[in-house]
């Protein structure tokens, strides 16, 4: 007989869900209000609740909101050309990193020598060091060979660190899928290979879609290695933020910040709602052995 949860327990879970997602969700939509704003209205020192109404926006603007924000950032500071670059280097670095991570993972979960325990443990000490200790032995190789600044290089960094978080990520699904599955396989006349693609993958596809989808955002996130290794005209979404809002010799668009704030952030809750079953589905597979 199923036990009745209480009223009041009910109403209490409620009202903490509620409140929880009013306190998360309230950054974002109050950034997306603001940035139909002029900054008098958003950054008022003077009265808070300009930001709602749009007091300076109507006297400026002769409207209540205002597209100045994003025409700035996407037309005259060319915000464009960082999110074409940002879109080509997490394709990049997702579709390579579960290439490997998917071969890798599976051949180490299958191994039974020793050594594929060392190669874990040795990703996941590159794993755990600062990013930035890893770019420097890139640096001087890149700069010697002209090819700091370009997106290749970036690419390349990314992976590399990436590859150990994605390796030991799929090698941990792969580990809970019964390895009757492969025998079978290979019983009934497939190769190795063939018993991988056509057997293995389809059971592991949450798997891969949580672990791309961490990829993704490592990539799409980055600040410090894509300021560092990508010049002004190459760079992404992130640095070409920071870059909106100026420096101590140089004077920024704030509002041009916040509306690539908003553009930057829209896709990744586009991204996370079209995969959330599957993303739920991987990060639960891993709890149950067998």
């Amino acid at each position: 007989m199923a036990r009745t949860v209480p009223t009041w327990l009910s109403i209490l879970s409620l009202g903490f869900l509620v409140l929880w997602l009013l306190l998360a969700a309230f950054p974002f939509f109050w950034t997306l209000w603001g940035s139909f704003k002029v900054e008098a209205d958003f950054f008022s020192k003077q009265n808070w609740t300009n930001a709602i109404f749009g007091v300076r926006t109507l006297a400026e603007t002769g409207a209540h909101y205002t597209g100045a924000g994003y025409e700035g950032a996407w037309i005259k500071e060319e915000f464009w050309k960082a999110s074409i670059n940002t879109l080509v280097m997490t394709i990049s670095v997702v579709a390579i990193s579960l290439t490997l991570g998917t071969l890798g993972g599976y051949a180490l979960s299958r191994s039974p020598f020793r050594y594929a325990f060392w190669i874990l443990i040795i990703a996941l000490v590159f794993r755990a060091m600062p990013h930035i200790t890893l770019v420097s032995g890139y640096l001087f190789p890149f700069f010697e060979l002209n090819l700091w600044g370009h997106l290749t290089t970036t690419i390349i960094v990314m992976v590399a660190i990436n590859q150990p978080f994605t390796l030991w990520m799929l090698h941990s699904f792969f580990l809970n899928i019964p390895k009757d599955l492969d025998e079978s396989a290979l019983v009934d006349g497939c190769t190795r290979f063939q018993a991988f693609r056509y057997v293995i993958i389809p059971v592991m596809w949450p798997g891969v879609i949580t672990t791309g989808l961490f990829s993704f955002l490592l990539a799409y996130n980055d600040f410090a290695l894509t300021g560092l290794l990508l010049t002004e005209e190459n760079q992404t979404m992130v640095p070409a933020i920071a870059g909106f809002l100026g420096s101590t010799q140089q004077q920024g668009n704030v509002m041009y910040a916040v509306a690539a704030v908003v553009s930057a952030t829209a896709p990744l809750f586009v991204l996370v709602m079209f995969f959330q079953r599957q993303i739920v589905s991987g990060l639960t597979a891993g709890a149950v052995k067998g």
